[in-house]
C-alpha cells in the first residue's frame, strides 16, 4: 500500500508534509519515513519556518497510518529540533540554527598540534577512525569484543521488573555485583565482603576518588613512569606533584623507590601490578613484598590497577603477584573494571578497600555523581553471573596469543625494536628509533593514531617509544607507514 504524503485541505500557513510515497512494503518503518521525509523537506526550505504540520488525527486519515504512527514521528520530529509543539495549538515547523561547519570534515583537531599531551591523545582516541587504523589506542578492536553477549543481557533485564530502571541505585553499587565481585577477588586470594567494594564509572573515577580523599594540593603522588597517561593530568588538576619511579621489567626500580619514598614522603602510589600499561609486563613476588615494606615504613597508600587482570592467564600459566593478595586491602587500594573487556561503553569499575574506607568513597562519590549507572552494572552482573563472561574472556587471550609474537615479528623485521615483551596481554613497548612524537603527528595525517612514548611519563620529554596494541595492527597500511618511516 502506497500513500502520498500530502494532506486532503491546507490551511494557507500550511504545506504538505512531502511529495514522496510511503511504502508499507519498506524496510524502513512508517514513522522513520515519514520522519525522513519531513525533515528533508525542512531542509530543502520546502516547509517554512512557522508553518503549521497538519493534525495528528488529519495527517493518520490522509495517510492511512495510525494515530500513535503520527504521534511518535511528529515527537522525533521535536526532539530533532524539526518541529515544536504548541499546547492546544498543534505541531510547527521550528526555525533551526545554523550548523557551524567544521574545519575537518572527520571532526579532528589540526592535524599539527600546536602541543602534543595527554588531552590531544585522548581527544583523538575519540574521533571517529576504524579500531583497526588506532593502532596507539588502549582498546580492543570492536570485533574482537561480543556485542550479542551486552544486547541479550540488556534484552534479560528489560523483562524484569521496569520499575527497577527507574530509581537512583545504591550509591556504593548494585549489591548482587558487589557479591559476584566478592566472588571475583576470592579466585585472586583477596578477601573481601560486598561492603568493601565501591563501584564507579571506569577505574578513571575511581583513581578520582581515591586521589581526592588523600591528598591536597602540593602533596605528592608517586605513579610508574612509563604508565597510564591519563591520570597524569587528572592528579595535575587536584593541585597533586607527581613523582615517576623507573618502571624495570619486572616492577618499579626499588632503589630508586626508596630513595624517593625517603624524599618526598608520598601520599599515594599509583600502580599496575599485572599486564602494566604500556609494556604488559608484571610484578615479581620479591618486590611485591618490597614495596608494601616501604610503604609500612613511609606511610604511604598503594593503588593497584588491576584493569588488565582478565587477559592475564592466571598464576597457574604465568607469575602474577598482586599487592592486594599480600596486604589483605589493609595498606592497598585495589582497583578494576570490565571496559576493556566487555565495552568502553559500559564503564563500569571497582574499588576494593576496607570497610572505612569504602565508605567514605561512597560518601564522596554520592556527593559528585550520586550514584553509577545501575543498568550497566545490572548487564556486568548478568554476564558475570551466568558463566558467560570466562569464556568470554579465554577467546580474547586466545585472540592476543594469535597475533602477539607475529606482531612483534614484524615490528623487528621493519627495524623496530622490541627489548620489552612478555607472553601475555594487549601491549607492546617498542623503540621505533627516531622521535615518535613527529612519528605520531606524521601517522595522523594519514589517519592513523599513535601513542608516543612523551605522554606515559609524568616528565613527558620527547621519546624514542611509544604503545602499540597488538589487537590493532591488522591494516597493511601501518606496516607501510612504519616501514617507510623505521625501516632500516
Amino acid at each position: 500500500m502506497t500513500n502520498t504524503l500530502s494532506p486532503r485541505k491546507l490551511n494557507r500557513s500550511q504545506t504538505p508534509a512531502a511529495p514522496q510515497l510511503l511504502s508499507r512494503d519498506s524496510d524502513t518503518s512508517l514513522v522513520e519515513q515519514i520522519v525522513r521525509t519531513i525533515e528533508a523537506r525542512i531542509n530543502d526550505r520546502l516547509l517554512r519556518t512557522g508553518a503549521r504540520m497538519p493534525s495528528i488525527r488529519q495527517f493518520a486519515d490522509t495517510h492511512g497510518v495510525s494515530r500513535f504512527t503520527v504521534v511518535e514521528a511528529y515527537d522525533r520530529l521535536v526532539a530533532k529540533g524539526c518541529l515544536e509543539s504548541r499546547r492546544g495549538s498543534g505541531f510547527y515547523v521550528r526555525e533551526r540554527a545554523p550548523l557551524i561547519a567544521s574545519d575537518n570534515s572527520n571532526g579532528s583537531s589540526d592535524k599539527r598540534p600546536p602541543l602534543m599531551d595527554v588531552v590531544w591523545l585522548v581527544r583523538n582516541m575519540f574521533r571517529q577512525l576504524p579500531t583497526k587504523k588506532m593502532p596507539g589506542s588502549g582498546m580492543l578492536p570492536i570485533d574482537w569484543l561480543d556485542a550479542d553477549l551486552i544486547a541479550n543481557a540488556l534484552r534479560s533485564i528489560s523483562r524484569q521488573n521496569p520499575a527497577q530502571l527507574l530509581s537512583y541505585g545504591n550509591p556504593q553499587g548494585f549489591l548482587p555485583l558487589r557479591q559476584q565481585l566478592q566472588l571475583k577477588m576470592a579466585e585472586l586470594e583477596i578477601a573481601a565482603t560486598p561492603e568493601q567494594f565501591v563501584t564507579t564509572t571506569g577505574v578513571t573515577q575511581g583513581l578520582d576518588l581515591v586521589a581526592r580523599h588523600f591528598t591536597q594540593p602540593g602533596d605528592v603522588i608517586f605513579v610508574d613512569d612509563p604508565s597510564w597517561f591519563l591520570m597524569f593530568a587528572s592528579f595535575a588538576a587536584l593541585g597533586a606533584k607527581l613523582v615517576g619511579v623507573p618502571r624495570l621489567a619486572d616492577g618499579p626500580d626499588m632503589a630508586k623507590l626508596a630513595e624517593l619514598s625517603a624524599l618526598h614522603k608520598p601520599k599515594l602510589y599509583v600502580m599496575v601490578s599485572v599486564l602494566h600499561n604500556p609494556t604488559s609486563t608484571s610484578l615479581s613476588a620479591a618486590k611485591a613484598f618490597q614495596i608494601l615494606k616501604l610503604a609500612e615504613e613511609h606511610d604511604f597508600m598503594i593503588v593497584e590497577d588491576d584493569i588488565y587482570c582478565d587477559l592475564h592467564p592466571g598464576s597457574a600459566v604465568q607469575p602474577a603477584t598482586r599487592i592486594a593478595t599480600l596486604d589483605q586491602l589493609n595498606r592497598v587500594i585495589y582497583m578494576g573494571g570490565f571496559s576493556k573487556t566487555l565495552s568502553p561503553n559500559l564503564r563500569s569499575g571497582f574499588i576494593a578497600t576496607s570497610h572505612e574506607l569504602a565508605q567514605h568513597f561512597a560518601d564522596r562519590k554520592m556527593l559528585s555523581t550520586l550514584t553509577s549507572a545501575e543498568i550497566g552494572e545490572r548487564v556486568i552482573y548478568k554476564i558475570l553471573s551466568e558463566g558467560h563472561y570466562r569464556k568470554h574472556v579465554d577467546r580474547l587471550r586466545n585472540k592476543l596469543d594469535g597475533v602477539r609474537d607475529r606482531t612483534i615479528r614484524q615490528m623487528e623485521r621493519i627495524g623496530m625494536t622490541v627489548d620489552i615483551s612478555t607472553p601475555a596481554g594487549m601491549f607492546v613497548w617498542a623503540d621505533a628509533g627516531c622521535d615518535t612524537n613527529v612519528l605520531t603527528e606524521k601517522a595522523l595525517a594519514q589517519d592513523y593514531l599513535l601513542a608516543p612514548g612523551s605522554l606515559f611519563s609524568p616528565k613527558q620529554l620527547p621519546s624514542s617509544r611509544m604503545r602499540i596494541n597488538v589487537a590493532a595492527m591488522s591494516d597493511p597500511g601501518i606496516w607501510r607507514f612504519l616501514e617507510s618511516e623505521c625501516g632500516k
